[in-house]
């Protein structure tokens, strides 16, 4: 490493001889003998030997100035060199405080990135959701119908125009946003749109607190969703009565629509009866909005399917008794929840409570096994914290002193008791006051 940095520095000291050269050369040109006094010894040898020679030897001051820049440039080089030198030795340093290897071992070259795993086709991933059998065939069929006016297309047929905008309705957590995911991938595969990108908004993306500024954003969402599928949640909420924001957020997806047809779809999703009331009250939006996805509710079997499926996706397991009665949960909460039961988001919400439980509980064990890691108990389908207030409500009700039999409590005796027992008082000395003295009512025959 010394020898090489020796190398360096004779080659970095030449440099700068040939610049002090260089530049002797080109003040002697230019201003004459005004620098001759001041030279170094060198310069003033090289002055000399240039006076006894021809005038044809005299450097030009172009050559001399191009021969500067060169030296200066490698000189930079060799500086930049040594930096990065510096550089390395330092990133070993560090390397070495940190438990790496030793001072001037190899650095070790950067973690490559594990390679992705390839896209699930969107048809088999459509076919492995639960339930939703219309909807796969809805959306097979459209995809069926794009693809054969495309095909006729290329080949210089006429085709029927068809409309990729669509409408979802239905209640939470019904799939909407999964198969919109999934419809944007199949477009693209197609050959339909150039990404195949998701773009999820609702009306807090689009719309802005200041006149004008709501074209603004809602611009910038469809730029973002361009060459994919703006998926627009609660739509309805845009079509409030006297509102000037969600009615330019409209217009401005409208033209959007319009302008980039071949290369942009939207989707609108929200609950069935709000959706129809939202597109039939704008003409430009009944006419791009011909084609409606009713997502079902799922069935009871299908929402335990979707507890299993979430189960073996996370490593946990279940016996045949804990199953039977999350299936009774799930029916419970789809039973008092009617207006807003949430499906399969509701699902996913008590699979997260279950396996909370779950961890508390195998946190207070030492050293759990892994069988047990895994596995749901019934005590974990109960929440601790729901459960405590219930127990000392009993433990309250049960300390509470019961009087012994026969014993009055004269404090607890009702205020109505009292009254009537006075009434009875009163009743009983009238009557013996109206009562007529059987002693003083003989016979007047026998008192005469």
């Amino acid at each position: 490493m010394s020898k090489e940095k020796n190398i360096n520095l004779e080659k970095e000291l030449e440099q700068l001889r040939k610049m002090g050269s260089a530049g002797v050369d080109l003040m002697k040109n230019l201003y004459g003998d005004l620098f001759g006094g001041i030279l170094p010894q060198d310069s003033k040898e090289g002055q000399k030997e240039t006076s006894d020679s021809s005038s044809e030897d005299v450097i030009p001051a172009h050559e001399a100035l191009k021969h500067a820049e060169d030296a200066l440039k490698e000189a930079r080089d060799l500086m930049n060199t040594d930096m990065s030198l510096f550089k390395r030795i330092d990133e070993q340093e560090m390397q070495k405080k940190d438990g790496g290897g030793p001072i001037g071992g190899p650095i070790p070259a950067p973690e490559e990135k594990k390679p992705e795993e390839p896209e699930k086709d969107p048809i088999e991933e459509l076919d492995s959701l639960i339930g939703l059998a219309t909807i796969k065939h809805d959306v097979k069929e459209l995809a069926d119908f794009v693809r054969v006016q495309k095909i006729r297309k290329e080949q210089g047929l006429k085709s029927v125009p068809v409309s990729l905008h669509l409408v979802f309705t239905g209640n939470p957590g019904t799939g909407k946003t999964t198969v919109a995911r999934i419809l944007a991938r199949l477009y693209k595969k197609i050959g339909v749109l150039s990404k195949g990108q998701l773009v999820e908004v609702d009306r807090s993306g689009l719309v802005a607190g200041y006149v004008g500024q709501t074209a603004l954003k809602t611009q910038e969402k469809i730029k973002e969703a361009m060459g994919g599928v703006l998926f627009i949640d609660e739509a309805y909420s845009l079509a409030k009565k006297d509102d000037n924001f969600g009615e330019e957020a409209i217009d401005t997806i409208l033209k959007a629509m319009e302008d980039h047809r071949d290369d942009l779809v939207v989707i609108v999703a929200g609950y069935t009866g709000p959706m129809e009331k939202f597109i039939n009250s704008n003409p430009g939006l009944k006419s791009r909005f011909n084609k409606y996805f009713e997502f079902p509710d799922y069935t009871l079997d299908e929402l335990t399917q979707m507890f299993d499926l979430n189960c073996k996706k996370y490593d946990y397991t279940t016996d045949e008794t804990v199953r039977h009665q999350v299936r009774s949960m799930i029916a419970l909460r789809k039973l008092t929840r009617l207006l807003n039961f949430a499906n399969g988001r509701e699902v996913r919400n008590l699979f997260e409570e279950i396996i909370t439980n779950q961890a508390r509980r195998i946190a207070r064990m030492e050293n759990p096994s892994h069988e047990e890691i895994m596995r749901i108990e019934l005590e974990d389908l109960v929440d601790e914290e729901s459960e405590k207030p219930a127990e000392d409500a009993e433990k309250s009700e049960g300390s509470e002193e019961k009087p012994e039999i026969g014993e009055t409590v004269e404090s607890e005796k009702p205020e109505t008791t009292e009254k009537a027992e006075a009434d009875n008082k009163d009743t009983t000395e009238k009557t013996d006051e109206e009562k007529p003295d059987t002693t003083d009512s003989a016979d007047p025959e026998k008192e005469a």
